[in-house]
Parts: structure tokens; C-alpha cells; sequence
């Protein structure tokens, strides 16, 4: 599966630098050309002759090497995939803000392959807000990350933090660039988000949405060879262009509009949307001035995007439903997968800890309409996105 691939090694400063030595044997044991790219400081944990013996090409370090220059434009485009592991908290943050002071940076900055990551650092750096910070932004701008592991770390602790084991990764290297597509020419659509509802020309009706579950799902749907639109409510996220077609929306009603308008040309549906069961009959023109003690708003129901397209649903189209639920969870979640005529339906319970609005996590339930139930531990966005999709290609595409 990797032979003759290109992949480019990129190695940080962390004491994990030992793992890269055997990580290039297994990838060039694997049939894969390898290239590595060091930072200065990654010269302290492990040597250039190691690392240049086993890929069977010269290891660059600095932008100008005696009287030769490393080209980065080309070895970005060389390259099928780029790696950066072990992955720094330092260089972490260098990607994050686009800070370009090394050789691996501008490759990097340059580069128009995948790149994944595989992050090593002590469990209070990992944990940190700014790490969890800058770890969710170069994931919007389409980096993929490979999953730290729990164990002994450089401190003496043990906790999370632990680079992958290089098997792990080159696995999660196979798996996620080298696959076959099994959506390829299966067209889908998310909605994500939250919906607003005015009130006036300030005021709305929403609620805590921030998309981050439904944009997960969307990429793992590209991933996996599908032509994906994202139908987005107003969010603060950052969706990186990586061929996604977004369409903004803000109302109940507009979400409606567009996904009813994509529906008949689509193969998969999947409702991540928090969409307002209740808007304003009536929306004041003008600011309403706070004057009474109380003021009114009569709400009215808004449409049922996943109803109206359970009963439009044709033969071979799959629909998704999601449900967030805070009592009898299990028990509402089997009737909207009913009532609705959906094909899953996902339950996240907000009792769960790790689940719900905000967060990184999630924890859920999959129910299918044929009986099967398919339970799942709290698990990053992205690899709850992958378990869903998994699921539907396991239930739909096998």
C-alpha cells in the first residue's frame, strides 16, 4: 500500500525523536521513499547519519547547506504526504501562526500535500489552553492529527502526551491517505451549526452550536472520496478550503431552503445542524427599547428539516438525524429515528461528560433503523466524525 509512495518526515525537538529512527525503517521496510527534514534542536536527540543511513537520502536541517540551497517549494510538492513526527509543542505553535524560521517551517508553509502530525509533549503542556487552542487550528487548516497515547512520559509522570507508536502511524498513514475512496462519486450534504432566529435587528434566539461536529463529519466524508456541501450556520469556526462547498445560512428557515433544494441530487444526508424548534412569529423592524417590566415574544414552530426529508427520502439515499438529548435519551432518540423515517439517528447526551456544545470531544450512540445499536467512548470530533461515517459505509456501502 506504500510502495513507492513519497513521504516527507518532519522531526521536532522532543526526546520522542527516537521513535522517528525506527518510524523511517518500518516506512521504508513498507516499499515508501523517505525524505526527512530536522529542526536544529531535533539534533539533540537524535543524529543526521542515524536517520540518513535508514532513509537512504541526506537529511536537511538549514535552508542553505555550505553552497547548496534546499529547495522547500519542491520538496512540499515532492512530497504525497507530509509528517511531522514527533510533533513539538514549540513547533505546535509555529504552525498555528504561521511563524516561518526553519527549514521544516517553510516546507511546511509551502506545502500542497496531506499533512498529518503526531504530537509529544507532558500531559500539562498537552492540556494546556493554548495548546488545545493552536492543536484546533491547524486541524481547520486540514492537518490531520494522530492521536497521543496515555503512558510513561520524558517527565517520569505517566498521563497523556505520548507520541504514537510508529506502527500507530504508519497504520493511521494507510488508512487515511491510502485506502481506496469508498464514497468515490457518492455526492453527500451536512448542515452544521447553529440557526438564528431575530428577535429585531439586534436581538436573536439561538443556541450554544459551534459546528465543530458537523464540519468534522463533512472532511471525513471527503476523506473517504465523497462530494461533499456544508450547509453552515453562523459560526466562529474557520473551515479551511480544502474543496468543501459551503453554503452560509442563518435561519431555521434558510436551513430548511437549502438543504430541501439539495436533497433529490444527493446519495447521503447527514442533520448535524442545531436547528431553532421555535422562531418569532412576529420580528420588529426597528430595536425594541427596554421599557416594561417584561416583554412577551410569541414564538411559533419552525419547519422539521429532518421530517420533511424522511418523507421525500427515495430508495438508496441515506439520512442522518442527530439528536442532543438530556433525559430518556435512548427512548427519544429510537422515536425520532422512527417518526422521522431516518436511516441513523446519533445520540449525544449532554449528561455525558465530554459531550455536547463547545466541546472537543463527544460521546455517542448510533442507532439504525434495521435494530443495530453501535456505542462508542468519548473520543475527539474527528474520530467520532470517522466512527459515523465508518457506520454508514459499513451499514450502506459494503
Amino acid at each position: 500500500m506504500l510502495k513507492g509512495k513519497k513521504i516527507l518526515l518532519g522531526i521536532t525537538g522532543s526526546i520522542a525523536a527516537y521513535k522517528s529512527v525506527y518510524l523511517v525503517r518500518l516506512l521504508v521496510k513498507a516499499g515508501a521513499e523517505v525524505k526527512v527534514i530536522m529542526t536544529p534542536s531535533s539534533k539533540d536527540f537524535v543524529t543526521k547519519l542515524t536517520l540518513a543511513t535508514l532513509s537512504k537520502n541526506p537529511v536537511l536541517v538549514d535552508m542553505f547547506d555550505d553552497e547548496s540551497w534546499a529547495n522547500h517549494v519542491m520538496l512540499g510538492r515532492w512530497a504525497d504526504v507530509m509528517l511531522i513526527a514527533p510533533l513539538s509543542c514549540n513547533t505546535l505553535a509555529k504552525m498555528a501562526h504561521g511563524q516561518c524560521d526553519n527549514l521544516l517551517m517553510a516546507v511546511y508553509l509551502s506545502a500542497t500535500c496531506p499533512v498529518a502530525m503526531a504530537p509529544a509533549m507532558d500531559e500539562d503542556m498537552w492540556y494546556h489552553k493554548a495548546t488545545r487552542e493552536n492543536l484546533l487550528k491547524i486541524q481547520n487548516f486540514g492537518v490531520k492529527l494522530i492521536p497521543v497515547e496515555k503512558g510513561e512520559l520524558a517527565s517520569g509522570l505517566k498521563g497523556t502526551g505520548r507520541m504514537a507508536e510508529p506502527e500507530t502511524i504508519v497504520q493511521f498513514i494507510k488508512d487515511n491517505f491510502f485506502l481506496p475512496k469508498k464514497l468515490d462519486g457518492k455526492k453527500a450534504f451536512v448542515s452544521a451549526g447553529p440557526t438564528y432566529e431575530p428577535i429585531d435587528p439586534v436581538r436573536f434566539i439561538g443556541n450554544h452550536s459551534t459546528g465543530k461536529m458537523g464540519v468534522a463529519i463533512a472532511h471525513e466524508l471527503q476523506n473517504q472520496g465523497a462530494e461533499v456541501t456544508l450547509i453552515l450556520g453562523p459560526t466562529q469556526l474557520s473551515v479551511p478550503e480544502t474543496g468543501l462547498k459551503i453554503v452560509n445560512v442563518k435561519t431555521a428557515a434558510e436551513m430548511y431552503n437549502a438543504c430541501t433544494k439539495i436533497f433529490n441530487k444527493t446519495d447521503i444526508a447527514i442533520m448535524a445542524a442545531a436547528v431553532a424548534d421555535y422562531a418569532p412569529a412576529t420580528v420588529s423592524n426597528i430595536k425594541i427599547k427596554k421599557k416594561e417590566e417584561e416583554l412577551v415574544v410569541v414564538l411559533k414552530k419552525t419547519k422539521d428539516i429532518l421530517k420533511s426529508l424522511g418523507e421525500k427520502k427515495k430508495k438508496g439515499q441515506v439520512l442522518v438525524g442527530f439528536a442532543l438529548e438530556t433525559s430518556n435519551e435512548r427512548e427519544y432518540a429510537l422515536g425520532k429515528l422512527k417518526s422521522k423515517k431516518a436511516d441513523i439517528v446519533v445520540l449525544n447526551s449532554l449528561n455525558d461528560q465530554g459531550a455536547g456544545f463547545g466541546s472537543d470531544t463527544n460521546k455517542i450512540t448510533i442507532f439504525d433503523k434495521s435494530g443495530k445499536e453501535f456505542n462508542f467512548d468519548v473520543k475527539s470530533k474527528e474520530e467520532v466524525a470517522r466512527d459515523i461515517v465508518d457506520t454508514i459505509i459499513q451499514l450502506y456501502y459494503v
